[in-house]
Order: structure tokens, then C-alpha cells, then sequence
């Protein structure tokens, strides 16, 4: 169980999170809170409980530790989307050259000076 102070902070950081939220996008509109469903429990609240007036908690699978504000806008497509260059991971031809040792022993490698 989390003590009355520790609780009343992670409150009031919600409750910034939304407002600088909801003043940097204006046409948006926050329904929730997203975390880990590791720091839902550990914090003994119920996903889907309203934690703040209009802003329900939801689990999102994020990283353990932060929480998300959740809206109904698009936030990761604003702008033009660019086409990604496609690069082939193996190549099709040979950069060096082979490298042949003879027969015996291979020289000892020293460090350079």
C-alpha cells in the first residue's frame, strides 16, 4: 500500500501531465492515463478506475516507472509522412579481400607502439 503523501505526489503529477497536455494541444481531448500494469498493481489501483476527474487509468504495456497521457489525437502522424529507404542487411558482393595464412604456426600478434 502506498502512504497518503506518496499518492497525493503521483496525483498531482497526473494532474500536470494533463494540463500540459491539454494547453500544448488544444484540439485534443485526455480521457486517461496509461502505465504499466506492474505499476498499476504495485500502486494497488484498478485499471479503468477514474483517478482524476474525466481521466480514467488505463494498463498500455509502457515502460515501467513513467506514465503516458492518453487523448484522443494523433500524435506520432502529425506532419508529412517521408518514405523510409530500404537497405538489403546482406550484401552482394565481396568488400576485402581473403586473408590466407600458411601452413604452421601464425605469426604472434603484438599491440602497436
Amino acid at each position: 500500500m502506498v502512504d497518503n503523501a506518496s499518492m497525493g505526489k503521483l496525483l498531482e503529477r497526473f494532474a500536470q501531465g494533463v494540463a500540459s497536455h491539454d494547453r500544448e494541444n488544444p484540439d485534443h481531448n485526455s480521457w486517461g492515463i496509461g502505465m504499466a500494469h506492474f505499476d498499476i498493481e504495485r500502486l494497488d489501483l484498478e485499471e479503468g478506475e477514474e483517478i482524476l476527474p474525466g481521466i480514467v487509468l488505463q494498463a498500455d504495456g509502457g515502460v515501467t516507472g513513467n506514465f503516458r497521457v492518453l487523448c484522443d489525437g494523433q500524435h506520432d502522424g502529425e506532419g508529412e509522412m517521408q518514405e523510409e529507404e530500404v537497405v538489403d542487411a546482406v550484401a552482394s558482393e565481396e568488400v576485402g579481400e581473403p586473408v590466407y595464412v600458411e601452413s604452421g604456426q601464425p605469426p604472434p600478434v603484438r599491440p602497436p607502439l
